[in-house]
């Protein structure tokens, strides 16, 4: 158990509200509290609230690429005491990557990234392996979704169907392909190479209240193409997709999520680099594809993989960091809040 023992790194942050020329709201970061620190490397979170509980999964491990990488799931009834749920781990597979969802059937559902790796910092192809909660302690074996070569990032939820995007991870062309499943086991190639200009690998999918699609697509250093990150936006039925550069500010935008909180206003995270290695939020102008940097949480070095989660009128952000010397787990709580209209949030 962790409870609540560490306040905000960057004292001068807290009640502090940031406004923005470019963009139409202000942040205010309330509290950033580390919450699990306990393996020797602690990283790559994701964040849900369901059956009135948070829930957060990250990877466990002995450094950053190492053959233990194991899925830790965290529980809270108030996102300050946080407490061990679950353990998950797949015999000769690096874990990585957790990403938490809630199946049409009200089950939580746990995908991650499953790497057959045979050393330490060794490279291998990575999959996708996937397992799923009752009560969040007890978990299905994980099985293997997708096979390693192909990395399925993330998924999320649209009417009853589960979307996502693999990218290559290992040998091969490097592209995108949509994916969609009923089940959340079976995927079905959706739209074949949905993207392939550069190096595009994780992809975040969120829907929009009127079925658009936005995709957030990480892209990193290839030869000489560009490595900024992308917005894609389409319709029903996700056949059709538009591609907005979002700028070398951008560039290898890690662990890249997005989500909408009331008003309609899209909120970002991910790894910047400008000043050194940091996690960032930002606000993206889905209309126009830009995207604008709001505020650097606490965070340096090895860092990012944000968990997103809107809950009573507070943006809840899961990230990793080692600014204060581990690789450690945080948690912050922001204020977002439109300029111009105090209304619903």
């Amino acid at each position: 158990m962790i409870k609540k023992r560490y306040t905000l790194t960057v004292l001068f942050l807290i009640g502090a509200s940031f406004s923005f020329g470019a963009a139409p709201v202000t942040v205010e970061v309330v509290e950033v509290n580390k919450i699990w620190d306990k393996a020797p490397h602690n990283a790559f979170t994701d964040l849900v609230h369901w059956k009135d509980g948070f829930y957060c999964a990250f990877r466990e491990g002995r450094g950053h690429v190492s053959t233990d990488g194991k899925i830790r799931i965290l529980e809270s009834k108030d996102a300050n005491r946080w407490d061990s749920a679950a353990l998950i781990a797949l015999e000769g597979f690096d874990l990585r990557d957790a990403h938490l969802s809630v199946t049409p059937d009200g089950r939580l559902m746990l995908l991650g990234g499953a790497a057959p790796r045979k050393k330490d910092n060794q490279s291998a192809p990575t999959g996708t392996f996937t397992s799923f909660s009752q009560d969040g302690k007890q978990w299905t074996s994980p099985q293997i979704a997708v096979q390693p070569g192909r990395w399925l990032w993330c998924v999320t939820w649209n009417k009853a169907k589960a979307y996502g995007v693999s990218y290559t991870a290992g040998k091969g062309t490097r592209h995108l392909d949509l994916l969609v499943s009923t089940d959340g086991i079976n995927y079905q190639p959706h739209v074949a190479k949905l993207f392939e200009q550069g190096y595009p690998t994780e992809v975040t999918l969120r829907f929009d209240t009127d079925g658009t699609c936005y995709a957030l697509v990480r892209r990193d250093r290839y030869g000489t193409e560009s490595s900024s990150a992308l917005l894609g936006v389409s319709r029903p039925d996700y056949k059709q997709w538009q591609w907005k550069d979002l700028g070398a500010d951008f560039n290898g935008f890690g662990g890249p999520n997005l989500i909408r909180i009331p008003n309609g206003h899209w909120i970002a995270a991910g790894r910047m680099h400008q000043g050194g290695a940091h996690t960032a939020l930002t606000y993206i102008d889905v209309e126009n594809g830009t995207m604008t940097k709001l505020i650097k949480l606490p965070s340096g070095g090895d860092t990012s993989y944000p968990g997103l989660l809107w809950h009573k009128k507070m943006l809840y952000v899961s990230y990793y960091s080692s600014h204060e010397g581990k690789t450690s787990i945080y948690l912050a709580k922001v204020k977002i809040k439109p300029k111009t209209d105090e209304g619903e949030n």
